[in-house]
Order: C-alpha cells, then structure tokens, then sequence
C-alpha cells in the first residue's frame, strides 16, 4: 500500500510540475498566426512528459512484481516447500 501512496504523490509532483513549467514556458504575446500551432507543441510536449512519467511508473511497478513474483516462486519450489511443512509441523508438535 506505501507503493501505492508513493506512486500517487510521485504523479501528483510531477503534474505540477509540468503545470509551472508550462506557465513560465508561456512569452507575454505571440505571434496570433502562430498561436494555434505553438499550442500544439505545448500540447504535445506536455503530453510527451506525461508518457515519460507514467512509462517509469510502469516501469518500477513491473520491476517490483517480477521481484515479488520470483520470490513467490522460490517459495513454492517442492525443496523450499517440503523444508517450510517439515519446519511447520515440528512447532506444532504432530
């Protein structure tokens, strides 16, 4: 769950940032011919960081399932299992 929090408050961060560099990135007038198409590199450039973003996002989240699912893995192995019930029934005494 702490992943989880951490994620959110790493997006929450990184949007506004992205919303400050956008106000700074705006000059006082432009050129109204180029307005529309200069809203459109802003537009993708934004977009661009965000892919950015949640591509480490996914990233970190499959690396720390894989890690997870590995260790699951070596859990259930038939030595690694076999050792953990043998253990398990010598503390309760059968």
């Amino acid at each position: 769950m702490r992943d989880r929090e951490r994620l959110i408050a790493r997006i929450r961060q990184l949007r506004r940032g992205f919303a400050d560099a956008e106000e700074r990135a705006k000059p006082a007038a432009r050129d109204p011919g180029q307005h529309g198409l200069h809203t459109l590199e802003d537009r993708v450039a934004h977009l661009e960081r965000l892919v950015e973003g949640l591509q480490d996002s996914v990233h970190r989240e499959s690396t720390r399932l894989g890690k997870r699912l590995g260790e699951l893995e070596a859990r259930v192995q038939p030595a690694a299992l076999g050792k953990a019930l043998s253990e398990d029934a010598r503390e309760r005494g059968l």
